[in-house]
């Protein structure tokens, strides 16, 4: 398919940024448009086609996060958010970059990613949703859709794939600058800006954004100020296209006025976000020894919570770590101290099926799957114990019944497509498998694993009209992309 007047954007980002003398030099660099604030130049259709195709290059170029607690904490706080937003009807996709770069961008149809670095560097939940909220004024207010129009026509595959190569920037600029340049050498011509009044107007709406949906307004100008005191530790080492979106004194003090207005209350953080921060402090630690350490001794500081949030930290290092009966005991405790908690009784049925003990892992996520119906979390991990002591049609049966959101993630497929397989049958799972190496960016894989089920025995005319469909889709955003590179 090929898109209106040239759809190529920058991913807009909020990161950290020296106050500099030269920054209005640095802000004039100009960005092709993707169409018009009153979205004629661009479809919701296409708009919807060409987030789905960012998102899978994203997939394959940096390492988003299929944690499925995580995944639901982000998209929970994101929907809650987007709710609250002047546009409540726009559809949004939240997701974690396991990066420990102080980022976040917001991309086409709606696709929000936040860096696991910048979760971490937040100290209340109010400013990671400060952060959120930037972004979804970015989206609402079409800041991508607006700029001068650019010329010549690009496939969604091409524009998709600039677009995360832009990106990309911003973790690796070796890796980023490649990949622009590997476009740019198949004519594909752009230039990059993001202005501040951009910034200010996503502060403005986001900050109303926040405040209606009961966090604390004053957690942006809080945040920013912390990342703006951050940026003396990174020297000369930020990315230069970083560097076109400064977190200024001006930015900071027009934020902190605009937040005085609202009434003052307290805003406690949710036990989600704690547990979910320590989660990914877990996942992104190249130390075991050392974030076992970091939760050791937090266990006898800080408030009730922070102390129990330590304690499930410590679980899940000793679980990385496979340490496996003393993650138990720490889970155990807190499930029956918290039976009202799902994340201590999942993490002790994790700890089972890491143990190899399938009979007690059942039994338990079983327990938890009847408990916590629409916990999608929860329900993943069931299946994947299903598939562990050979129930595929049980599996089946549970993954069939997620919810469409959930059908959408790559798990959704890796896991049917396991079905299929202990089911022995091997064009479907070939089939499903192609699915998921297409939602991650792996289109030349998807296109093998459909020639493959097209090879198996016994196919009747209704699977193989399925095959031939997605064969020549797959085929034809091969083509599209490799046209443009």
């Amino acid at each position: 398919m090929k898109f209106k007047p040239a759809v190529i954007a920058l991913a807009i980002s909020l990161v950290v940024f020296p106050v500099s003398q030269h920054a209005e030099e640095i802000n004039k660099i100009e960005l092709p448009d993707m169409g018009d604030s009153s979205g004629t130049l661009i479809t919701p259709e296409e708009e919807k086609e060409f987030g789905e195709a960012f998102f899978r290059s994203l997939h394959s170029q940096i390492t988003i996060n299929q944690d499925a607690e995580i995944q639901q904490y982000i998209q929970t706080i994101g929907q809650k958010l987007a709710a609250s937003s002047d546009t409540p009807s726009h559809p949004f996709h939240f997701f974690v970059v396991l990066e420990n770069d102080i980022n976040a961008f917001a991309g086409p149809g709606g696709y929000i990613g936040v860096n696991s670095g910048l979760i971490l560097m937040t100290e209340a939940e109010s400013e990671l949703a400060s952060v959120i909220a930037h972004e979804i004024g970015h989206v609402t207010q079409r800041h991508l859709f607006r700029a001068a129009e650019a010329e010549g026509r690009l496939s969604i595959p091409t524009m998709a794939a600039t677009l995360a190569a832009i990106l990309l920037g911003t973790q690796s600029p070796a890796m980023g600058q490649a990949a622009i340049m590997a476009i740019q050498a198949g004519s594909v011509q752009f230039q990059i800006n993001f202005t501040r009044e951009n910034e200010a107007e996503a502060d403005r709406v986001g900050m109303q954004t926040l405040a209606n949906a009961q966090f604390d307004p004053r957690s942006m100008p809080t945040f920013f100020e912390r990342l703006q005191q951050s940026t003396r530790y990174y020297g000369q080492n930020i990315p230069e296209f970083l560097r076109t979106h400064p977190v200024t004194a001006s930015r900071i003090s027009d934020t902190r006025g605009r937040a005085e207005t609202y009434p003052y209350k307290q805003y406690p953080d949710t036990l989600g976000y704690q547990l979910s921060k320590a989660k990914i402090r877990i996942l992104t630690a190249t130390d075991d020894t050392e974030v076992v350490n970091y939760f050791q001794s937090r266990i006898l500081q800080g408030t009730p919570d922070q102390r129990i949030v330590a304690r499930y930290g410590l679980g899940l290092g000793m679980l990385k770590a496979q340490k496996l009966k003393e993650a138990g005991l720490i889970f155990q405790e807190l499930a029956q101290e918290f039976p009202n908690q799902p994340q201590y009784a999942s993490a002790f049925a994790r700890t089972a099926l890491e143990a190899r003990d399938y009979g007690s892992a059942l039994l338990r996520y079983k327990k938890l799957a009847e408990q916590y119906p629409q916990n999608e979390a929860i329900r993943l991990e069931y299946i994947s114990c299903l598939l562990k002591v050979n129930k595929p049609e049980q599996a089946k049966e549970n993954l069939l019944s997620l919810n469409p959101e959930t059908q959408q993630l790559p798990i959704y497929w890796q896991l049917l497509a396991q079905v299929y397989s202990d089911l022995k049958q091997p064009a479907e799972s070939h089939r499903y498998l192609a699915e998921y190496y297409y939602a991650t960016g792996q289109t030349q894989d998807a296109i093998l694993q459909i020639k493959l089920a097209q090879k198996s025995k016994g196919l009747n005319f209704f699977v193989s009209s399925i095959l031939n469909e997605r064969l020549n889709f797959f085929l034809t955003q091969e083509q599209e992309a490799r046209r443009n590179r």
